[in-house]
């Protein structure tokens, strides 16, 4: 091969391979862009955790049992009012107080390991993030009730990534400060059961006209069974049929945790048969149904 045909070899060579200098050059291009990319991630995971954690509470002072928590609550309606969460509201229960049958209920409703876990409910958290997922939208949280008390106490009630973040750092930070009799008491007492009716306490007066230590088990799973959502889905006004045979389920699962043995449960099931609440405007009772299919 003579000196022109090298040369052009070269040539055609030079066209289809870069030189060593390009190489250099292109690489340190794009190790600029990736650390220009990674520092933008850091800076936005920076800011997004910055977000959750900023503002929040001092779980702590809800250690102690004589102080009284000012929070505002919604009415049905919208507008917002105060509410005191300690011994200054008239109808603050020590946990003590509530009936065994109550408490249970309302764990085996709400949180049926309440007690193994340390806020968050894993394996309930998994499954709720692939409904959510498969249905494109956030329907169930599978929060805890220490979750719960989070969002009721210092929350919001959107539904946005971002209040779930720092409701599960607040039930972390709260399962850390609180025991969980603590965390029950204050619950049992925030909890929404009625138009502007928080807490047992409140809510055994206004459905029964009657203090909360004397409940039935009946009585307690009654209102129990409208957690979900008094204000529709599980409204006993609208919805009574519904609210008693989820109140029924909610007496067979305190049957299988020997809460109570079959002849309490059997005159349970015959007394929510018969309940209705005391809401406004009961006009049209409803016939009670068979409640041993349920």
């Amino acid at each position: 091969m003579d000196r022109g045909s090298c040369a052009e070899h070269g040539y055609r060579m030079s066209q289809h391979f870069p030189s060593s200098k390009k190489l250099v050059l292109g690489s340190m291009k794009l190790g600029k862009l990736f650390l220009w990319g990674l520092c933008a991630l850091l800076l936005s995971l920076g800011a997004f955790a910055l977000a959750v954690f900023w503002g929040l509470p001092d779980v702590s002072t809800l250690k102690s049992r004589v102080n009284t928590l000012t929070i505002s609550v919604p009415d049905w309606q919208g507008a917002m009012h105060p509410f005191q969460v300690g011994p200054a509201n008239p109808y603050w229960t020590p946990l003590e107080s509530f009936p065994d049958e109550l408490k249970w209920t309302v764990i085996v409703a709400e949180d049926a390991n309440f007690y193994e876990h340390d806020g968050v409910d894993m394996t309930a958290l998994k499954e709720a993030l692939k409904y959510d997922l498969k249905h494109k939208r956030m329907r169930y949280g599978a929060s805890t009730i220490t979750q719960q008390l989070a969002k009721n106490l210092f929350l919001s009630r959107d539904k946005s990534v971002l209040r779930k973040l720092r409701e599960l750092v607040l039930a972390t930070r709260m399962e850390r400060e609180l025991t969980k009799g603590r965390i029950l008491e204050l619950y049992l007492n925030v909890v929404e059961l009625g138009p502007l009716v928080y807490g047992f306490g409140h809510a055994a007066d206004y459905h029964f006209g009657m203090p909360v230590a004397y409940l039935t088990p009946a009585e307690a799973a009654f209102l129990a069974a409208t957690l979900p959502g008094p204000r529709v889905a599980f409204n006993p006004r609208n919805k009574l049929i519904k609210v008693r045979r989820r109140a029924a389920r909610l007496i067979k699962l305190l049957a299988l945790r020997n809460i109570l043995d079959e002849t309490e449960v059997n005159d349970a099931l015959v007394q929510i048969g018969q309940l209705d609440g005391r809401q406004d405007a009961r006009d049209e009772k409803a016939q009670a149904p068979d409640l041993s299919e349920y």
